[in-house]
């Protein structure tokens, strides 16, 4: 077995061509754990990934994998895996060579071999497999030999490149709970790269959100959830996005509170970074299963507010409400099965214990 190791990325600059992709950028990953890269597309998530593992030169900076410098090492020399979106699996080949073949063209030893393809096939249920051929496999089947081509190589650290994109929703959440079960069972140390928040926030011991070559935030995904550091992490992650509505603060009789046309709530229980000294325009955001809808007690935090609904989305065992707010679209999960329907006027509140504030120039959580 491949011994732990943490991978330090440091003031890391990366061009291709005349742009500068990244940046300055510093990364610690701590041995043995799933650090997820999330992102839209072309935000560098891939293109860091791939310098870690020596297939794009850098610019600048440094990358050291294991405690030593590999920031000018070959590929082979690095100790990684690296897993793609697209299998690249031999043709000719049944499912046992392909899952040796690096060892053999690397003259390890026979026994060694197999050892090692017995445990990756037991690992990812391959054992029936083992005499096909790529042809004659599904999608998930065909990924999870390529994963186990990674996992015979006992690298010290595993890198994932959107290794799910190709597979339909079902495979996607089924190789999902096997990638977790197998960090699990390896405690290797792995980097998984994803577009989709899904896959990030359920894989992750925590995650980077990366936009434009610049971390914006890393931390566990109930971190990054829970207080987003900007608009962007805020609305980039959840499905509905965290709802928003514009007003400023202001502080009045000891108390801060949030204004805009329709609302005004006392915030003052809320955990600033920066504490606001003047009037301060602000966008305050709340998640939709903070949004609570139908009959509000008197003196809830949020108030009473009404609202027309304007669509009813259901999602099997919640439904999400959109509700007609005169400031915003304001989005609701209900978990109940009280009825309601297009052009209904219902009451609902905020739950303030749970909002965002972020400057409304900078973006930034306030």
């Amino acid at each position: 077995m491949a011994s732990l190791a943490n991978v330090s990325v440091r003031d890391l600059k990366i061009q291709l061509g005349a742009n500068t992709v990244i940046d300055a950028l510093d990364l610690e990953v701590e041995p043995g754990e799933f650090l997820v890269l999330l992102g839209p597309s072309g935000c560098g998530k891939s293109t860091l990934l791939h310098s870690i593992a020596g297939l794009i030169d850098v610019a600048g900076g440094s990358i050291e994998i294991g405690g030593q410098d590999m920031t000018w090492a070959d590929p082979k020399d690095r100790h990684i895996a690296l897993v793609f979106q697209s299998y690249a699996l031999y043709p000719t080949m049944n499912v046992e060579r392909n899952l040796s073949f690096a060892l053999r063209i690397n003259g390890t030893p026979k026994a060694d071999i197999e050892r090692r393809v017995a445990r990756a096939a037991d690992m990812l249920q391959l054992g029936p497999l083992l005499k096909r051929r790529p042809a004659q496999l599904s999608g998930g089947q065909r990924q999870r030999v390529a994963i186990g081509r990674a996992i015979v190589r006992e690298a010290d650290v595993f890198l994932f490149d959107e290794p799910l994109s190709n597979l339909d929703a079902k495979l996607r959440t089924e190789l999902r709970r096997e990638l977790k079960q197998l960090h699990m069972r390896l405690n290797a140390t792995m980097i998984y790269v994803t577009h989709d928040q899904v896959e990030a926030m359920t894989l992750a011991t925590r995650m980077a959100v990366m936009r434009g070559g610049v971390i914006q935030q890393i931390g566990t995904p109930a971190e990054l959830y829970a207080r987003p550091a900007n608009l962007f992490v805020a609305t980039f992650l959840g499905t509905p996005p965290m709802n928003l509505i514009s007003g400023r603060l202001e502080r009045r009789d000891g108390a801060v509170r949030f204004f805009s046309d329709q609302l005004d709530l006392d915030l003052s229980g809320y955990a600033f970074r920066d504490y606001p000294d003047e009037a301060r325009a602000c966008q305050l955001g709340i998640r939709p299963e903070d949004v609570q809808v139908g009959a509000v007690e008197v003196g809830a935090p949020g108030g009473q507010l009404n609202a027309r609904v304007m669509l009813v989305e259901p999602m099997g065992n919640h439904r999400v409400l959109w509700l007609d707010y005169p400031e915003a679209q304001v989005a609701s999960i209900v978990q109940d099965k009280r009825p309601v329907a297009v052009g209904d006027q219902t009451g609902f509140a905020l739950d303030t214990a749970h909002v965002s504030l972020f400057d409304e120039a900078t973006g930034v959580r306030l």
